[in-house]
């Protein structure tokens, strides 16, 4: 089945522009569009950054997982890309998507530390959204962008929490 991924939200930019902004997230990307790939191999062959580099592409919902049996009997997480093409249909104002595209564009310094105040602030219960705006002087649409940058951290509603691994 080909599926077309549609953008109609103007912050879920960020992953697509973010999914391959790096020779490692484009290889593996790549591998995942030729088959079906598995933690472990990324691991071994891209190290600790292409783990997370899948994790991003999970959390995006870029790749689509199913479980296998290995050799052990183990069962192992594998994973496969969803989508064959995009389709962007969004219409936004001029300072949304600039802040769209500075939290993209933005130097992995400055995110990682906006993102660990967030991942801070939100705590292992999660945190409304609404109370980060004026704490950390970001628009809605940059602290919406920079929470689907971030591999730690995910809306469920109106909240912000953080991931966890369901492994």
């Amino acid at each position: 089945m080909k599926r077309i991924k549609v953008i109609n939200e103007p912050t879920d930019l960020v992953a697509l522009l973010r999914a391959m902004d790096s020779p490692t997230k484009k290889d593996i990307f790549q591998e995942c569009v030729n088959g079906w790939v598995t933690m472990k191999s990324v691991e071994e062959r891209y190290g600790q950054t292409g783990v997370e580099a899948l994790l991003f592409f999970e959390k995006m919902k870029l790749v689509e997982t199913s479980w296998q049996i290995d050799s052990q009997f183990n069962k192992e997480k594998i994973y496969h890309t969803y989508y064959v093409s995009v389709h962007i249909n969004t219409s936004a104002e001029i300072t949304e998507i600039s802040d769209v595209l500075y939290i993209t564009a933005m130097d992995e310094e400055e995110f990682m530390r906006k993102e660990k105040m967030v991942y801070d602030k939100v705590g292992s219960e999660g945190t409304f959204s609404g109370e980060f705006v004026k704490d950390l002087e970001l628009t809605p649409t940059m602290l919406k962008s920079l929470v689907k940058r971030s591999g730690r951290l995910a809306y469920k509603g109106h909240r912000i929490e953080r991931i966890v691994s369901e492994d």
